[in-house]
């Protein structure tokens, strides 16, 4: 569809909002009504959410991509791992309902933080330099899809982010 192409600043936003949303709806029908979210300034530490629930405080880096692309790996930023329980939510969506799913998580349980990327593979810039050469992102670690916990609900993803054992 020509429209996610030509308007994908406002899918990747609308994707964010209806995640949040649903994860919202899930706080509200707990009868809590706990769930704060917020928003950091400014994007240098890899995380474009910071989600807190039931004492647990999350900071999330979002990824987005139509149900059925092939994306091998997600790009996540190193500072990430420094935030108390940093992860990230890779959503799903159907290309023309925009209904929301599968959900990828990397990260571990509530309260813990995010598992060790100093070994992944360094990532390197899209376009090469004068010379020809792509240089070598150093803050930016790449995530094998593979690493990622798959849930099919937002119900399991709400758990795996905030309800601990």
């Amino acid at each position: 569809m020509e429209q996610h192409f030509l308007n994908s600043a406002f899918r990747e936003k609308l994707i964010e909002h209806l995640l949040l949303g649903e994860l919202l709806k899930i706080s509200w029908a707990s009868g809590r009504c706990t769930l704060e979210i917020a928003k950091p300034e400014v994007d240098s530490q890899g995380y474009d959410v910071i989600a807190e629930e039931n004492g647990v405080v999350r900071h999330i880096q979002l990824k987005a991509a139509k149900v059925g692309a092939t994306t091998p790996s997600q790009k996540i930023h190193v500072g990430l791992a420094n935030k108390p329980s940093g992860c990230v939510v890779w959503v799903y969506f159907d290309e023309t309902t925009l209904r929301l799913g599968p959900f990828l998580f990397f990260g571990s349980a509530p309260g813990e933080p995010l598992p060790s990327i100093e070994r992944l593979k360094i990532a390197k810039h899209t376009k090469a330099n004068a010379e020809g050469r792509k240089a070598e992102r150093p803050a930016i670690r790449i995530v094998n899809k593979g690493d990622f916990e798959a849930y099919t609900t937002i119900d399991d993803l709400y758990r795996a982010l905030f309800v601990r054992a």
